[in-house]
Protein backbone atom coordinates (compact mmCIF):
# COMPACT_ATOMS: atom_id res chain seq x y z
CA UNK A 1 0.00 0.00 0.00
CA UNK A 2 3.04 2.27 -0.05
CA UNK A 3 2.12 3.37 -3.58
CA UNK A 4 -0.67 5.54 -2.17
CA UNK A 5 1.96 7.80 -0.62
CA UNK A 6 4.20 8.17 -3.71
CA UNK A 7 4.49 11.69 -5.20
CA UNK A 8 2.03 12.39 -8.04
CA UNK A 9 4.84 12.97 -10.59
CA UNK A 10 6.04 9.39 -10.13
CA UNK A 11 2.56 8.10 -10.96
CA UNK A 12 2.42 10.30 -14.05
CA UNK A 13 5.80 9.01 -15.23
CA UNK A 14 4.66 5.44 -14.74
CA UNK A 15 1.55 6.07 -16.83
CA UNK A 16 3.62 7.65 -19.58
CA UNK A 17 6.01 4.70 -19.68
CA UNK A 18 3.04 2.33 -19.83
CA UNK A 19 1.60 4.17 -22.85
CA UNK A 20 4.98 4.21 -24.59
CA UNK A 21 5.27 0.47 -24.13
CA UNK A 22 2.01 -0.25 -25.93
CA UNK A 23 2.47 -2.22 -29.15
CA UNK A 24 2.02 -0.28 -32.45
CA UNK A 25 -1.34 -1.89 -33.18
CA UNK A 26 -2.74 -0.33 -30.02
CA UNK A 27 -2.39 3.13 -31.61
CA UNK A 28 -5.20 4.45 -33.81
CA UNK A 29 -4.94 2.87 -37.23
CA UNK A 30 -4.74 5.11 -40.29
CA UNK A 31 -7.14 6.45 -41.36
CA UNK A 32 -9.37 7.22 -38.40
CA UNK A 33 -11.05 10.32 -39.84
CA UNK A 34 -12.17 11.65 -43.27
CA UNK A 35 -9.54 12.32 -45.92
CA UNK A 36 -9.49 15.40 -48.16
CA UNK A 37 -8.68 14.88 -51.83
CA UNK A 38 -7.68 18.18 -53.42
CA UNK A 39 -8.50 18.61 -57.11
CA UNK A 40 -6.30 21.49 -58.35
CA UNK A 41 -8.68 22.37 -61.18
CA UNK A 42 -12.27 23.50 -61.64
CA UNK A 43 -15.13 20.98 -61.84
CA UNK A 44 -15.89 19.43 -65.21
CA UNK A 45 -12.41 18.44 -66.36
CA UNK A 46 -10.93 14.95 -66.45
CA UNK A 47 -9.03 15.46 -63.17
CA UNK A 48 -12.30 16.26 -61.44
CA UNK A 49 -14.23 13.44 -63.13
CA UNK A 50 -11.66 10.72 -62.40
CA UNK A 51 -10.88 12.08 -58.94
CA UNK A 52 -14.50 11.79 -57.86
CA UNK A 53 -14.73 8.25 -59.20
CA UNK A 54 -11.62 7.27 -57.26
CA UNK A 55 -12.78 9.00 -54.06
CA UNK A 56 -16.03 7.06 -54.14
CA UNK A 57 -14.18 3.77 -54.70
CA UNK A 58 -11.70 4.39 -51.86
CA UNK A 59 -14.37 5.05 -49.21
CA UNK A 60 -15.27 1.39 -48.48
CA UNK A 61 -11.64 0.28 -48.76
CA UNK A 62 -10.25 2.83 -46.31
CA UNK A 63 -13.32 2.86 -44.09
CA UNK A 64 -13.43 6.67 -44.15
CA UNK A 65 -15.04 9.20 -46.50
CA UNK A 66 -12.73 10.73 -49.10
CA UNK A 67 -14.02 14.27 -49.52
CA UNK A 68 -13.26 16.01 -52.82
CA UNK A 69 -12.36 19.70 -52.73
CA UNK A 70 -11.70 21.76 -55.86
CA UNK A 71 -8.97 24.38 -55.43
CA UNK A 72 -8.35 25.70 -58.96
CA UNK A 73 -6.08 28.48 -60.11
CA UNK A 74 -2.60 29.23 -61.48
CA UNK A 75 -2.49 26.12 -63.63
CA UNK A 76 -3.01 23.84 -60.64
CA UNK A 77 -0.39 25.58 -58.49
CA UNK A 78 -2.89 26.79 -55.89
CA UNK A 79 -4.14 23.28 -55.15
CA UNK A 80 -0.65 21.79 -55.36
CA UNK A 81 0.77 24.37 -52.98
CA UNK A 82 -2.11 23.81 -50.55
CA UNK A 83 -1.25 20.12 -50.30
CA UNK A 84 2.50 20.78 -50.17
CA UNK A 85 1.95 22.96 -47.07
CA UNK A 86 -0.46 20.56 -45.37
CA UNK A 87 0.46 18.29 -42.46
CA UNK A 88 2.18 15.10 -43.75
CA UNK A 89 -0.31 12.82 -42.02
CA UNK A 90 -2.14 11.33 -45.01
CA UNK A 91 -5.34 13.31 -44.47
CA UNK A 92 -4.74 15.87 -47.25
CA UNK A 93 -3.98 14.38 -50.66
CA UNK A 94 -3.50 15.75 -54.17
CA UNK A 95 -5.13 14.33 -57.29
CA UNK A 96 -2.06 15.16 -59.33
CA UNK A 97 -1.87 15.83 -63.05
CA UNK A 98 0.97 16.83 -65.34
CA UNK A 99 0.35 20.58 -65.08
CA UNK A 100 1.29 21.39 -61.49
CA UNK A 101 3.80 18.57 -61.09
CA UNK A 102 5.92 18.24 -64.24
CA UNK A 103 5.05 21.20 -66.50
CA UNK A 104 4.73 24.24 -64.25
CA UNK A 105 8.29 24.07 -62.85
CA UNK A 106 9.52 24.98 -66.37
CA UNK A 107 6.59 27.25 -67.17
CA UNK A 108 6.33 29.54 -64.15
CA UNK A 109 9.07 31.99 -63.25
CA UNK A 110 8.04 31.80 -59.60
CA UNK A 111 6.68 28.46 -58.44
CA UNK A 112 5.12 28.53 -54.95
CA UNK A 113 6.34 25.00 -54.24
CA UNK A 114 8.76 22.40 -55.58
CA UNK A 115 6.81 19.29 -56.65
CA UNK A 116 9.88 17.04 -56.51
CA UNK A 117 10.79 18.09 -52.97
CA UNK A 118 7.51 19.18 -51.38
CA UNK A 119 5.27 16.28 -52.44
CA UNK A 120 5.43 12.49 -52.00
CA UNK A 121 4.60 10.26 -54.96
CA UNK A 122 2.11 7.52 -54.04
CA UNK A 123 0.91 6.06 -57.34
CA UNK A 124 0.13 6.92 -60.95
CA UNK A 125 -3.55 6.02 -61.03
CA UNK A 126 -4.00 5.95 -64.79
CA UNK A 127 -2.75 7.15 -68.14
CA UNK A 128 -5.31 8.62 -70.46
CA UNK A 129 -5.59 9.52 -74.09
CA UNK A 130 -5.95 13.05 -75.30
CA UNK A 131 -8.33 13.84 -78.12
CA UNK A 132 -8.44 16.47 -80.84
CA UNK A 133 -11.93 17.76 -81.52
CA UNK A 134 -13.45 20.46 -83.68
CA UNK A 135 -16.80 22.20 -83.80
CA UNK A 136 -19.55 20.50 -85.77
CA UNK A 137 -19.81 23.55 -88.02
CA UNK A 138 -16.24 23.24 -89.29
CA UNK A 139 -16.32 21.63 -92.77
CA UNK A 140 -13.75 18.92 -92.00
CA UNK A 141 -14.03 15.28 -91.02
CA UNK A 142 -10.39 14.17 -90.91
CA UNK A 143 -7.13 15.51 -89.56
CA UNK A 144 -5.77 16.04 -93.07
CA UNK A 145 -8.87 18.03 -94.05
CA UNK A 146 -8.42 20.14 -90.92
CA UNK A 147 -4.77 20.87 -91.74
CA UNK A 148 -5.70 21.98 -95.26
CA UNK A 149 -8.55 24.13 -93.93
CA UNK A 150 -6.34 25.71 -91.26
CA UNK A 151 -3.59 26.53 -93.76
CA UNK A 152 -6.16 28.11 -96.06
CA UNK A 153 -7.40 30.28 -93.18
CA UNK A 154 -4.18 31.48 -91.50
CA UNK A 155 -4.80 33.28 -88.25
CA UNK A 156 -8.56 32.79 -88.50
CA UNK A 157 -8.90 29.75 -86.22
CA UNK A 158 -8.77 29.62 -82.42
CA UNK A 159 -8.26 26.80 -79.96
CA UNK A 160 -9.19 26.59 -76.32
CA UNK A 161 -7.56 25.24 -73.19
CA UNK A 162 -8.22 25.23 -69.43
CA UNK A 163 -5.61 27.96 -68.96
CA UNK A 164 -2.31 29.50 -69.99
CA UNK A 165 0.47 26.94 -69.87
CA UNK A 166 -1.88 23.99 -69.51
CA UNK A 167 -1.06 20.71 -71.27
CA UNK A 168 -3.93 21.48 -73.65
CA UNK A 169 -2.35 24.78 -74.65
CA UNK A 170 1.07 23.18 -75.09
CA UNK A 171 -0.48 20.43 -77.23
CA UNK A 172 -2.10 23.10 -79.42
CA UNK A 173 1.17 25.02 -79.68
CA UNK A 174 2.99 21.81 -80.59
CA UNK A 175 0.43 21.15 -83.33
CA UNK A 176 0.93 24.65 -84.71
CA UNK A 177 4.68 24.16 -84.61
CA UNK A 178 4.75 20.75 -86.29
CA UNK A 179 2.07 21.49 -88.90
CA UNK A 180 3.05 25.10 -89.62
CA UNK A 181 -0.33 26.52 -88.60
CA UNK A 182 -1.43 29.93 -87.36
CA UNK A 183 -4.15 29.85 -84.70
CA UNK A 184 -5.02 31.93 -81.65
CA UNK A 185 -4.97 30.39 -78.18
CA UNK A 186 -7.96 31.23 -75.95
CA UNK A 187 -7.41 30.36 -72.26
CA UNK A 188 -10.31 29.51 -69.95
CA UNK A 189 -10.67 28.97 -66.22
CA UNK A 190 -11.01 25.22 -66.54
CA UNK A 191 -11.82 22.57 -69.13
CA UNK A 192 -15.58 22.82 -68.54
CA UNK A 193 -15.93 26.45 -69.69
CA UNK A 194 -13.65 25.78 -72.67
CA UNK A 195 -15.81 22.86 -73.80
CA UNK A 196 -18.95 24.96 -73.40
CA UNK A 197 -17.57 27.60 -75.76
CA UNK A 198 -16.28 24.96 -78.17
CA UNK A 199 -19.71 23.33 -78.41
CA UNK A 200 -21.25 26.78 -78.95
CA UNK A 201 -18.79 27.47 -81.77
CA UNK A 202 -17.00 30.41 -80.10
CA UNK A 203 -13.66 28.61 -80.61
CA UNK A 204 -12.75 26.13 -83.34
CA UNK A 205 -10.76 23.23 -81.94
CA UNK A 206 -9.18 21.75 -78.84
CA UNK A 207 -6.72 19.01 -77.79
CA UNK A 208 -7.42 17.91 -74.25
CA UNK A 209 -8.03 14.89 -72.04
CA UNK A 210 -10.43 12.33 -73.48
CA UNK A 211 -12.56 11.79 -70.32
CA UNK A 212 -13.82 15.36 -70.60
CA UNK A 213 -14.24 15.49 -74.39
CA UNK A 214 -15.44 12.02 -75.37
CA UNK A 215 -18.96 12.39 -73.88
CA UNK A 216 -19.48 15.44 -76.10
CA UNK A 217 -18.30 13.47 -79.13
CA UNK A 218 -20.64 10.58 -78.32
CA UNK A 219 -23.49 13.04 -77.85
CA UNK A 220 -22.84 14.48 -81.30
CA UNK A 221 -21.91 17.93 -79.99
CA UNK A 222 -18.28 17.81 -81.20
CA UNK A 223 -16.40 15.99 -83.96
CA UNK A 224 -13.31 13.93 -83.10
CA UNK A 225 -10.40 13.88 -85.54
CA UNK A 226 -7.54 11.93 -83.92
CA UNK A 227 -5.84 10.83 -80.71
CA UNK A 228 -2.21 11.88 -80.11
CA UNK A 229 -1.20 8.43 -78.83
CA UNK A 230 0.85 5.49 -80.05
CA UNK A 231 -2.30 3.35 -80.24
CA UNK A 232 -6.04 3.85 -80.53
CA UNK A 233 -8.02 4.28 -77.34
CA UNK A 234 -10.09 1.39 -76.03
CA UNK A 235 -12.93 3.83 -75.43
CA UNK A 236 -12.99 5.00 -79.05
CA UNK A 237 -11.41 2.42 -81.36
CA UNK A 238 -12.93 4.12 -84.40
CA UNK A 239 -10.88 7.31 -83.91
CA UNK A 240 -7.45 7.07 -85.59
CA UNK A 241 -4.13 8.07 -84.06
CA UNK A 242 -2.32 11.13 -85.41
CA UNK A 243 0.16 8.79 -87.10
CA UNK A 244 -2.63 6.86 -88.81
CA UNK A 245 -4.21 10.16 -89.84
CA UNK A 246 -1.03 11.22 -91.61
CA UNK A 247 0.90 13.12 -88.94
CA UNK A 248 3.45 10.79 -87.32
CA UNK A 249 5.44 11.78 -84.25
CA UNK A 250 2.68 13.72 -82.53
CA UNK A 251 2.07 12.01 -79.18
CA UNK A 252 0.88 13.73 -76.00
CA UNK A 253 -0.56 11.45 -73.31
CA UNK A 254 -2.04 12.53 -69.98
CA UNK A 255 -2.17 10.94 -66.53
CA UNK A 256 -3.56 11.31 -63.05
CA UNK A 257 -1.76 10.34 -59.84
CA UNK A 258 -2.03 10.48 -56.09
CA UNK A 259 0.42 12.54 -54.02
CA UNK A 260 0.75 13.70 -50.43
CA UNK A 261 2.90 16.25 -48.61
CA UNK A 262 6.61 15.50 -48.29
CA UNK A 263 7.63 13.38 -45.30
CA UNK A 264 4.37 11.44 -45.21
CA UNK A 265 5.14 8.29 -43.16
CA UNK A 266 6.01 5.29 -45.36
CA UNK A 267 3.30 3.20 -43.65
CA UNK A 268 0.66 5.75 -44.70
CA UNK A 269 2.01 5.88 -48.26
CA UNK A 270 1.90 2.08 -48.45
CA UNK A 271 -1.66 2.02 -47.09
CA UNK A 272 -2.85 4.53 -49.67
CA UNK A 273 -1.01 2.79 -52.51
CA UNK A 274 -2.54 -0.56 -51.58
CA UNK A 275 -6.00 1.03 -51.36
CA UNK A 276 -5.74 2.56 -54.85
CA UNK A 277 -4.44 -0.69 -56.35
CA UNK A 278 -7.36 -2.56 -54.77
CA UNK A 279 -9.84 0.02 -56.05
CA UNK A 280 -8.45 -0.26 -59.58
CA UNK A 281 -8.97 -4.04 -59.51
CA UNK A 282 -12.73 -3.52 -59.30
CA UNK A 283 -14.20 -4.47 -62.71
CA UNK A 284 -16.82 -1.74 -62.60
CA UNK A 285 -14.33 1.03 -61.86
CA UNK A 286 -11.90 -0.27 -64.49
CA UNK A 287 -14.69 -0.37 -67.05
CA UNK A 288 -15.78 3.16 -66.18
CA UNK A 289 -12.22 4.46 -66.50
CA UNK A 290 -11.79 2.75 -69.86
CA UNK A 291 -15.12 4.08 -71.12
CA UNK A 292 -13.74 7.56 -70.49
CA UNK A 293 -10.45 6.88 -72.26
CA UNK A 294 -8.33 6.17 -69.17
CA UNK A 295 -6.21 3.06 -68.70
CA UNK A 296 -5.89 2.06 -64.99
CA UNK A 297 -2.33 1.64 -63.69
CA UNK A 298 -1.54 1.69 -59.95
CA UNK A 299 2.25 2.02 -60.22
CA UNK A 300 4.51 1.83 -57.17
CA UNK A 301 5.64 5.01 -55.39
CA UNK A 302 9.17 4.54 -56.79
CA UNK A 303 7.88 4.07 -60.35
CA UNK A 304 5.68 7.14 -60.05
CA UNK A 305 8.55 9.24 -58.67
CA UNK A 306 10.73 8.24 -61.63
CA UNK A 307 7.92 9.03 -64.06
CA UNK A 308 7.61 12.52 -62.59
CA UNK A 309 11.36 13.10 -62.88
CA UNK A 310 11.46 11.88 -66.50
CA UNK A 311 8.41 13.86 -67.61
CA UNK A 312 9.67 17.04 -65.96
CA UNK A 313 12.58 16.90 -68.40
CA UNK A 314 10.36 16.06 -71.43
CA UNK A 315 7.80 18.80 -70.78
CA UNK A 316 10.58 21.26 -69.96
CA UNK A 317 11.99 20.81 -73.47
CA UNK A 318 8.51 21.29 -74.98
CA UNK A 319 7.92 24.46 -72.96
CA UNK A 320 11.26 25.80 -74.17
CA UNK A 321 10.64 24.89 -77.82
CA UNK A 322 7.22 26.57 -77.90
CA UNK A 323 8.46 29.68 -76.10
CA UNK A 324 5.63 29.49 -73.58
CA UNK A 325 6.32 31.25 -70.27
CA UNK A 326 4.29 32.62 -67.38
CA UNK A 327 5.65 35.27 -65.04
Amino acid sequence: MLHKHLPKWIGAMAAAFACAALPPQAAAAYPDKPIRLIIPFAPGGSTDILGRLLAEALHPILGQPVIVENKPGAGGNIGGDFVARAAPDGYTLLLAAAGPTVINPSLYANMPFNPAKDLTAITCIEREHNLMVVTKSMPVKTLQEFLVYARNHPGKLSFGSPGNGSPAQLAGELLKQKAGLQAEHVPYKGTGPAITDLVAGHIDFMIDNMPALLPQVKAGSLRALAVPSDARATASPDIPTFSEAGMPGFEVMAWKGLMSPANTPPAVVDRLHAAVVKALQDPQLRARFQELGAEPLGSTPAEFAKQIADETVWWGKLVQSTGTRIQ
